[in-house]
């Protein structure tokens, strides 16, 4: 718990040395740059090394060990193409299963990938990278190791959106499929947030979310026709909670205060704002759908960029400054329940941390060679 709580507010700290919005000189290196690039290059290390050097951390974990080791013997695997070339590649050039080696390569494209879009598109780096830490995104990609690895990818894939670049996002989305096919659903849900809703089109799409409520059996098989191995698991409880909702309503209530001066005019917030009305109505209306809460995390990802903007776009000062220090509040509260009531929980499961250098490696069950 020390150890994430340390790495939480080193790579803040550090984060807030960046500045994202300075100009670039042609053939000319200026010292914000210098810093910039020394500054997220210490962040990625950081983050990347308390990753990579994991062991049996997560309640995927020794999931993933035997899905990689049934993937090394050619058997058969419920997880996708990508995932599956990745270890044989691995193993091939390790000559042995070192698992440690997949982890360590998923690790290093997930941090890469999140540093690089929350860069590239955050109005300010230190708030959005903040909000990256505070909210789980980084400890929680420690379990789901395709899933969010698919989910930084949806992260590079948002500008494509913004810039009608179809088929580098189509490219990106088939991409991101082949380590977790949930990606595939924000082909449809990215373009939809994208176009301007008109009033009725809003009446229809409430009318159709509306289905949800009596229609839960048709949908319940058409999410096991697509993953098959959820069937009679865990995983059909549900996977929706109030905290999602509550954070999808708060963001819901200052952005509608803020909608004429910052969303109405703005593309790109109002492609944030029909995100997290996505995500709010899916929270609310189909709480019942045991991947819920990962197709809404594509959609609540656009957090750690719209409240940022929201907040820069309040016109009076000190309303300015007291927003911020409440959403910085709610940030360093929802990280404390986060690693204090969650993080333990089977389920998730990142702590206790341990490591390879100090821990047995995890046994292989299979009995498949």
């Amino acid at each position: 718990m020390i150890l994430y709580i340390f790495v939480a507010a080193a790579s803040v700290l550090l984060g807030l040395l960046v500045n994202n919005c300075c100009r670039v000189q042609p053939n000319c290196v200026t010292r914000q740059q210098m810093l910039n690039g020394l500054c997220l290059s210490a962040v990625f290390l950081l983050l990347f090394g308390v990753s990579a050097c994991r062991l049996n951390v997560g309640n995927d974990y020794a999931k993933y060990v035997e899905f990689m080791h049934l993937v090394n013997c050619d058997a058969f695997v419920p997880t996708e193409f990508g995932f599956n070339q990745v270890v044989k590649l691995l193993y091939g050039i390790s000559g042995f299963e070192n698992y440690l080696l997949v982890f360590a390569f998923f690790a290093f494209f997930t941090i890469l990938f999140f540093l690089y879009g929350i860069y590239r598109q955050a109005d300010s780096f230190p708030f959005s990278f903040f909000l990256f830490m505070a909210l789980g995104y980084y400890f929680q990609s420690f379990n789901t190791v395709r899933y969010y690895l698919a989910l930084a990818i949806a992260v590079l894939a948002i500008p494509c959106v913004l810039q009608r670049k179809w088929m580098k996002f189509l490219l990106l989305v088939c991409f991101g499929a082949t380590m977790h096919k949930s990606i595939l659903v924000i082909f449809p849900l990215y373009i939809l947030a994208s176009l301007p809703w008109k009033k009725w089109q809003l009446f229809l799409a409430a009318a159709f979310c509306s289905t949800f409520f009596f229609m839960q059996d048709f949908y319940l098989k058409a999410v096991i026709a697509l993953y098959p191995t959820y069937e009679d698991t865990e995983y059909l409880e549900g996977g929706t909670s109030l905290v999602n909702i509550a954070r999808c309503g708060a963001v819901l209530i200052l952005a509608l205060l803020c909608y004429k001066k910052t969303v109405k005019e703005s593309r790109r917030n109002r492609f944030y704002f029909y995100c997290n009305l996505g995500a709010l109505v899916m929270y609310v209306c189909c709480s019942f759908l045991p991947i819920i809460s990962r197709i809404g995390y594509y959609l609540t990802i656009t957090h750690i960029f719209f409240l940022p903007a929201l907040i820069a776009g309040i016109e009076n000062e000190k309303y300015r400054k007291l927003v911020r220090a409440g959403v910085i509040f709610a940030g360093v509260s929802y990280f404390a329940v986060f690693i204090l009531m969650k993080a333990g929980n089977d389920g998730l499961r990142i702590l206790p941390y341990e490591t390879f250098m100090f821990h047995d490696m995890v046994p292989i069950l299979s009995d498949v060679n």
